[in-house]
């Protein structure tokens, strides 16, 4: 914590990382927005508007609104397959995972998870789809055949996961748990767990695979854990935006940018892969807990919904 404090002394000589690009409204859309997901090539984003049982798409290069996909139960994950070209959407209350067309949009099927679908994954090395969901439980689903190809137990719900490009290892936030449990999505077992006790409520989470380092945002306190991926040690901690939902690490600026619901997002430059200093903190929105980052773009997405006087609307930061 004291060479957190030392380094936050520098923050000054840092330019603002984030510059507010554009906005685009949202009108109608109503309750919290949860997870987002792009499609690179066809400049979209996807937005789970949870609390309004919808899908807004986003043309990105416009920057507005192109259409809501209606139909939904609680959207809470949201994932796009670029070489299926199909989009997947996990839906809380009637735990189905809904499968759209990429191009039309149009419904493409759906697979049943029984309750509580969450967080959704691309695997891009074997060509998958990962789905968090129920008490305990994540599974593979093979885009080709619209169905599960493997499914791997947990100890409780699982929140944020994160897939290793170069290994075969799935880190899995599992908060009611107290831990990090670290699968093998090869042969489909628990490798190990890590332990979560510096702090609880252990929900977002980001890796850096280049310096071995997992990062997990935790809200009792608001703070961020950082993990040695070859040992499951914590490094270092540092406080963050309280009520953080989603946290993403920039590979070619060495960042990690982390949005809070409580109206903040912030943004820390990685010096070591042990020492992290804050280069911005910027006023956003209350609830404004979720967000996406595509480094093809250099844009974050922040998910702002409607309280009060603020109304719904997507917010597109140049990351600087």
């Amino acid at each position: 914590m004291k060479l957190f404090a030392v380094l936050c002394c520098a923050m000054a000589a840092w330019a603002q990382p984030f510059k507010l690009e554009k906005t685009i409204p949202l009108p109608g859309v109503e309750g919290r927005f949860d997870h987002l997901a792009v499609d690179v090539a066809g400049k979209r984003v996807f937005v789970s508007a949870l609390g309004n049982n919808t899908v807004e798409v986003l043309d990105a290069a416009g920057g507005k609104h192109l259409q809501s996909l209606a139909g939904m139960h609680e959207p809470q994950g949201v994932g796009y397959s670029p070489d299926a070209k199909k989009l997947y959407v996990a839906n809380g209350k009637d735990g189905k995972l809904r499968i759209f067309d990429g191009a039309s949009l149009k419904p493409a099927g759906e697979i049943a998870f029984g309750d509580d679908a969450d967080n959704v994954r691309y695997d891009a090395p074997h060509k998958l789809i990962w789905v968090g969901y129920q008490d305990g439980a994540v599974a593979s689903v093979d885009p080709a055949k619209n169905a599960r190809a493997g499914e791997i137990s947990l100890d409780a719900h699982p929140e944020s996961f994160q897939l290793e490009k170069s290994g075969p290892r799935v880190f899995v936030n599992v908060p009611d748990a107290g831990e990090i449990e670290v699968l093998d999505r090869t042969r489909h077992v628990v490798a190990s767990k890590w332990a979560v006790k510096a702090a609880a409520a252990n929900f977002p989470m980001a890796l850096d695979e280049s310096t071995h380092r997992l990062f997990v945002g935790c809200r009792k306190p608001a703070k961020v854990l950082v993990y040695d991926t070859e040992n499951g040690h914590v490094v270092t901690e540092f406080p963050c935006p309280g009520d953080t939902d989603d946290l993403y690490f920039d590979a070619a600026r060495k960042r990690l940018y982390v949005a809070g619901g409580e109206g903040s997002l912030e943004a820390f430059q990685q010096k070591s892969p042990d020492q992290y200093v804050s280069i911005g903190k910027i006023v956003t929105a209350a609830g404004a807990r979720t967000a996406l980052y595509v480094p093809d773009w250099n844009r974050l997405f922040l998910a702002v919904p409607h309280r009060g006087n603020q109304g719904a609307e997507i917010r597109i930061y140049q990351v600087e």
